[in-house]
């Protein structure tokens, strides 16, 4: 899949961003400077004192003709600026309000909001399900951290008996501890065990200066150690992982994750078709 080709036969993608904090406001900033897709309008929290205005002025860009909608008027938002998906990166209690809004007038979601609860993951999937929506839950919204995801679970299967262990690191504003991603990857670590064991994950997080986002795994045994690490060294990589996952969703319904619209499943399928295909040789001994 190229990046980016959000051009359908009716032209350019249009899409509202919902919250507009450090992520949110650098992929508004990103997507009025390009031409990858067409933000038609935003979402802030009721009250805020970004309601009403002009996005561009809003993240310090010129003036767009684009408005700032309270989540209050998500209904007059979407039926005067007709987007067809959104781009939430808000918080988890408003990214379950704003989501039930969206599925409900059946506009699509990119949820990269981070810091759900086990409950509220299970409370946004249940209103996609209700709605018939489609929606990509990607707190590892970028397409490097996917990887290191996808990767990682492999690693551990075949590492089986390595002690895990998990860095993140973050800027010092950043909420949420442990971060979402690296929750989502403890999960999937977890979930290698064999029957019967749970692998214990510690997670050591660390929020300093401006760090947009480091993720190291440690699988270490007696006498190795593998690392496999992930680090964005600007928030744009989180604009164009946002703008991959709304070209897969665009026209479907469903519940998927970045893996999916990466096809990182088909791609392992593939390699290993492949290397039963072609088998290594084997010489006999004289």
């Amino acid at each position: 899949m190229e990046l980016l080709n959000l051009k359908g036969a009716f032209g350019m993608m249009k899409v509202c961003i919902s919250g507009l904090g450090r992520a949110g406001s650098q992929i508004a900033r990103y997507l009025l400077a390009g031409d990858q897709a067409k933000p038609v309008s935003a979402i802030c929290s009721p009250g805020s004192v970004k309601a009403g205005r002009d996005l561009g002025e809003v993240v310090g860009c010129r003036s767009a003709g684009i408005q700032v909608y309270p989540s209050d008027r998500i209904e007059s938002c979407v039926f005067n600026t007709r987007p067809d998906l959104v781009l939430d990166f808000s918080t988890p209690s408003a990214a379950l309000a704003n989501a039930e809004a969206f599925f409900s007038l059946n506009v699509r979601v990119v949820m990269g909001t981070t810091g759900f609860s086990k409950a509220e993951e299970a409370e946004l999937y249940a209103l996609a399900d209700r709605y018939g929506a489609g929606l990509i839950y990607a707190p590892n919204i970028t397409r490097g951290v996917s990887t290191l995801m996808f990767l990682t679970e492999l690693a551990s299967r075949i590492l089986n008996g390595y002690d895990v262990e998990i860095i993140e690191m973050h800027h010092n504003r950043k909420a949420d501890i442990p971060s979402g991603t690296a929750a989502k990857l403890a999960d999937r670590l977890r979930e290698t065990s064999p029957p019967g064991e749970k692998l214990e994950v510690p997670i050591a997080s660390v929020r300093a200066g401006g760090i947009v986002g480091c993720h190291k795994v440690m699988l270490v045994g007696k006498n190795d150690m593998v690392e496999i690490s992930h680090q964005s060294f600007s928030r744009d990589a989180f604009a164009e992982g946002a703008l991959y996952a709304a070209e897969f969703i665009q026209d479907k319904t469903g519940i998927y994750e970045m893996k999916d619209a990466m096809n990182l499943d088909g791609i392992l399928a593939d390699y290993l078709n492949r290397s039963a295909e072609n088998p290594p040789r084997r010489f006999a001994l004289v």
